[in-house]
């Protein structure tokens, strides 16, 4: 039986005509410090540890990846080969999460869910490998196209809008944003693909 307290019912009944439940999904918060989402994307990332840790094969090492983002929250995850990369990453791996509402139409706290999902595996995943003694970073990839690379992941297919659908949620997905690294991994289906160019990808 839900809870009542005064006009607020707990759980939310989930259903648009409730107003707590439309602001809790479509009202941006009044301060963004009051933002999960904006606490993550401001932290430093830290340092590459110094010496670098034994690995198995890149594709053991892949497994053991994706295994990680699961754990974290990501339903789905690819890697892909990146080329040209400003940086000198070879590598992209990408975290998709499921959504029951599209972020882009939801900027209030519930409706952020998914991005916050998203940005805590991909950072804790992003730290992880630089303590492997590899870097990884989720900054300054703000240009590259993450549905584009989700598709070139193997993790689905675009759309005629441009959207990613995947087989296992449909479009009800978000693509988090990409860890880049040079942590020796084994591209998805690299057998038939070739290297994306990053102006490809903008």
């Amino acid at each position: 039986m839900p809870l009542k307290l005064g006009p607020l019912t707990l759980p939310f009944g989930k259903s648009d005509s409730d107003p707590y439940w439309e602001r809790f999904l479509k009202h941006a918060p009044n301060d963004q410090r009051n933002a999960i989402t904006e606490m993550l994307r401001n932290q430093p990332e830290g340092v590459v540890a110094p010496t670098r840790e034994q690995l198995h094969s890149p594709e053991i090492t892949s497994t053991h990846i994706k295994d990680l983002t699961l754990y974290l929250g990501s339903d789905l995850t690819g890697i892909t080969r990146l080329e040209d990369d400003s940086d000198g990453h070879e590598f992209a791996v990408v975290c998709v999460v499921k959504t029951e509402h599209d972020p882009s139409k939801a900027p209030g706290i519930g409706g952020q869910v998914p991005v916050m999902n998203g940005q805590f595996s991909t950072f804790v995943l992003a730290s992880y490998i630089r303590e492997l003694g590899f870097r990884a970073t989720t900054t300054g990839g703000e240009n590259l196209n993450r549905v584009q690379l989700a598709a070139a992941a193997g993790l689905g297919r675009l759309d005629a809008n441009g959207r990613l659908v995947t087989r296992e949620f449909g479009d009800k997905v978000h693509v988090a944003e990409i860890v880049r690294t040079d942590l020796p991994l084994a591209p998805d289906g690299e057998a038939n693909q070739s290297p994306l160019p990053l102006e490809r990808l903008g």
